[in-house]
């Protein structure tokens, strides 16, 4: 890409993942040099941690937030994303660390920022977007997923649940952080949600999703039953309010 939208951080949260991250880490940094990497790590017993220390001490472009312990996808971005903030970045980028986001395609997330959106999506569920190694079950559950929250929440948006995207630091600024409680997708549907609300504009941008092929999911029946109670309960409590826009 020509330029980069802002000083740019991709945030990898990680729990358990020394194999994966030295070879995620690589792959950023050879596609986009001029950006900072921040591994956020949940003091992993497998020594994820100390990995990072010492990717950091090689390559004045990475950083660790070493955090207490696993308390949650969505509370390992909060810290980081005010991490960010606070040393001046101005465009913040969620990725994971298991090989399942390409960073390869992390240009085009900039790029859509740098049309003019606030909040870039890397979506599976948009014409171009596909997954690869993905059982069908696997499939079915997230699919459905984005349709019930598409017709709970009344979002625009195929793929709310994606965990590959680029916010404005701007747009995070404006949707506030300070209450947002939920974590794993429900994490994702949630700043989905409050960056809509906000009328701020969500660009889906297509991308190949590869299923890890080092470790294993941190996926969970916890984690899925929280997503379609929260959505649940987001969908029910919003409805009114959205019923009398549609009428005016």
């Amino acid at each position: 890409m020509e330029q980069m939208p802002g000083r740019v951080l991709v945030v990898v949260p990680t729990y358990n993942e020394r194999e994966n991250l030295p070879l995620i880490a690589a792959r950023v940094r050879a596609a986009l040099p001029e950006a900072h990497l921040l591994v956020a790590d949940d003091s992993s017993p497998d020594g994820t941690g100390q990995i990072a220390d010492e990717l950091a001490a090689a390559d004045d472009h990475i950083h660790v937030l070493h955090r207490p312990g696993k308390q949650g996808l969505g509370a390992a971005y909060i810290d980081a994303f005010r991490w960010a903030m606070h040393e001046g970045y101005e465009v913040l980028v969620e990725m994971d660390a298991d090989g399942s986001h390409q960073p390869e395609e992390l240009p085009k997330l900039l790029e859509a920022l740098g049309e003019g959106a606030d909040l870039a999506i890397g979506s599976r569920w948009v014409p171009g977007g596909k997954v690869v190694n993905w059982p069908a079950s696997r499939e079915f559950l997230s699919r459905g997923a984005n349709v019930y929250v598409r017709l709970m929440l009344g979002l625009p948006v195929r793929d709310a649940t994606a965990g590959f995207r680029a916010y404005r630091a701007a747009t995070l600024e404006k949707i506030g952080l300070s209450d947002v409680e939920s974590q794993g997708y429900c994490f994702q549907v949630d700043l989905t949600l409050r960056t809509a609300r906000n009328g701020l504009r969500i660009a889906e941008v297509p991308i190949t999703f590869v299923e890890r092929t080092i470790g294993h999911s941190k996926m969970s029946r916890k984690i899925i039953t929280e997503a379609l109670w929260r959505v649940t309960v987001w969908g029910v409590t919003g409805l009114p309010a959205r019923l009398r826009r549609q009428r005016h």
